[in-house]
């Protein structure tokens, strides 16, 4: 594969530089919390959940779709933890975001052992992080060291379409600092998710407005997901993006494996194993020279998203509760006269 050797060292430069990036660094809650050691307290709450069944095997999905909707917007600064009329968790993208109430769960424990010490960006990182090593994931070092923002306005809420182009996805990647290889390692956090027979009803029957299937989709895929999802609609039933029996819910390189073969659920997932772009970057982590590495290269790439627009030093705050700021604004008077007309909103993607 050309750039191969390319590749593997710019993950070995990348495990060398992670020490410590900026004022994020590993080990930084080390001696910080006298009532015991952070990341145990977070790893405690999170191994608890997990063991409770039905959902607990979903958790991995459930926070890694967490922590990417929040850094692709402001950063990773737990705004999509706050709750408010207007607030982030409001903009469709994020009505079917899960894994709140756990997160809730481990700031508690950790207020009562080190009140006012951990941000709820960090609770963020490291939950996630514990929840994909319980899912069969490799454990990577979180950096730490977050602070939390102010701001959350679903009017900020820009997240890419599952029906997006690789070369426009690529940008949008690139526009956060995350590289293509980046790119195919976060997407197949698929490996452990989750979509609705409505977000593949265009593929199945009217692609791209033509009243067909998409054209790259085999029969077999379509006489089986099409009794899934009817053409005439019906429960909007889940469809496991990583088909792999027994693998739903493991993060490993079935998710790949079948992207490589045009096999991928959504059009993003197709279009990794066919757009020149991607396809080698798939082939290689799916079961070629970069196989045995998936895992920790997940990780890495986990760590280098958990970088984006973070908030450190005297930026941002350390929220007492995750789904409010300390000191709200008092509510401003409303101005004298008729209301300004708005703007509108920008249109979201879903």
């Amino acid at each position: 594969m050309k750039g191969l050797g390319g590749v593997v060292l710019l993950f070995m430069l990348i495990n060398l530089a992670v020490t410590c990036n900026g004022q994020l660094k590993r080990g930084f809650y080390l001696g910080r919390c006298k009532g015991g050691n952070v990341e145990a307290i977070i790893r405690g709450v999170v191994e608890a959940e997990f063991r409770k069944l039905p959902n607990g095997p979903k958790l991995a999905a459930a926070f890694l779709r967490l922590n990417f909707h929040d850094c692709f917007v402001t950063g990773c600064d737990a705004s999509l933890l706050l709750d408010g009329p207007e607030s982030e968790k409001k903009a469709p993208p994020n009505f079917s975001v899960r894994g709140y109430d756990v997160i809730d769960k481990v700031k508690a424990a950790l207020e009562k052992a080190c009140p006012g010490v951990v941000s709820c960006s960090d609770i963020i990182a490291v939950a996630t992080r514990d929840a994909v090593v319980l899912s069969g994931g490799v454990s990577y070092r979180v950096e730490t060291g977050r602070r939390d923002g102010f701001v959350s306005l679903k009017a900020n809420v820009n997240l890419p379409s599952p029906s997006i182009t690789v070369k426009d996805s690529v940008k949008v990647f690139a526009d956060q600092g995350l590289n293509k290889t980046d790119m195919v390692l976060l997407l197949a956090a698929h490996t452990v998710g989750i979509t609705h027979c409505g977000q593949v009803h265009g593929r199945l029957y009217n692609f791209r407005n033509k009243g067909k299937k998409d054209p790259t989709m085999g029969d077999d895929l379509f006489n089986s997901w099409s009794k899934t999802c009817p053409k005439s609609g019906g429960p909007d039933k889940e469809i496991a993006l990583d088909q792999t029996p027994d693998s739903i819910n493991i993060v490993d390189t079935g998710y790949l494996k079948q992207v490589k073969v045009q096999r991928g659920v959504l059009e993003i997932d197709q279009g990794l194993g066919i757009d020149p772009l991607t396809a080698e970057i798939v082939r290689s982590y799916a079961d070629g020279p970069l196989s045995k590495l998936f895992r920790s290269h997940f990780g890495e790439a986990m760590i280098r998203l958990g970088r984006v627009g973070v908030l450190t030093g005297k930026s941002g705050e350390i929220r007492r509760t995750c789904n409010a700021v300390n000191n709200p604004k008092p509510s401003q008077p409303k101005p004298a006269g008729p209301a300004p007309k708005s703007a509108g909103l920008p249109s979201l993607l879903l």
